[in-house]
């Protein structure tokens, strides 16, 4: 079964040695330019989409609008992406021991910002790389009771990584 990345992971791609993307800091942001007038009574949130060369030879990688997916809540709402306010990755050359990073502004209802998944396809070369997902969520609503009932009270994607984690060095560590 294909597992997502959590939100911070790096994830290599086979078929370009030494090529890795991650989407990382995702976060309650306001735009820097301000508010689209369409993404009235939602919470704004940005997200970083670095790709890094750790191989030998430089690669022309692509990241623009349309190849970043961004969907929140349990039910995998599409969010509201703020082209105007991001900045993408068009036709850059990453050489060795180099990254790129773009920016992504984005909104949703604050309620389903605890459940995010982004999705990334880039393109290497004039290639498609394979889609890759990343779960995670913004703690924004911490103190809020889970919709499902669960025994501890922690059911966010944070809480149970930590719980994954914890069980898997315990095992071995004795």
């Amino acid at each position: 079964m294909y597992e997502p990345n959590v939100v911070g992971d790096w994830q290599e791609y086979e078929e370009h040695a030494g090529l890795r993307v991650r989407v990382h800091r995702l976060e309650a942001a306001e735009p820097p330019r301000g508010r689209d007038d369409a993404a009235a009574g939602l919470t704004y949130f940005s997200v970083r989409v670095t790709v890094e060369n750790r191989g030998a030879r430089h690669y022309g990688i692509h990241l623009e609008d349309g190849q970043i997916d961004v969907r929140v809540g349990p039910d995998g709402e599409g969010a509201f992406i703020d082209w105007r306010n991001s900045q993408f990755i068009e036709g850059f050359d990453v050489y060795p021991l180099r990254r790129a990073t773009a920016v992504l502004y984005a909104a949703a209802p604050e309620a389903a910002l605890t459940h995010v998944d982004v999705q990334v396809q880039l393109r290497v070369d004039d290639e498609w790389t394979d889609r890759r997902l990343w779960a995670g969520g913004i703690g924004t609503l911490e103190s809020t009771a889970p919709a499902a009932p669960s025994g501890t009270g922690q059911s966010s994607l944070a809480h149970q990584v930590s719980a994954f984690l914890r069980d898997q060095a315990e095992p071995g560590s004795a």
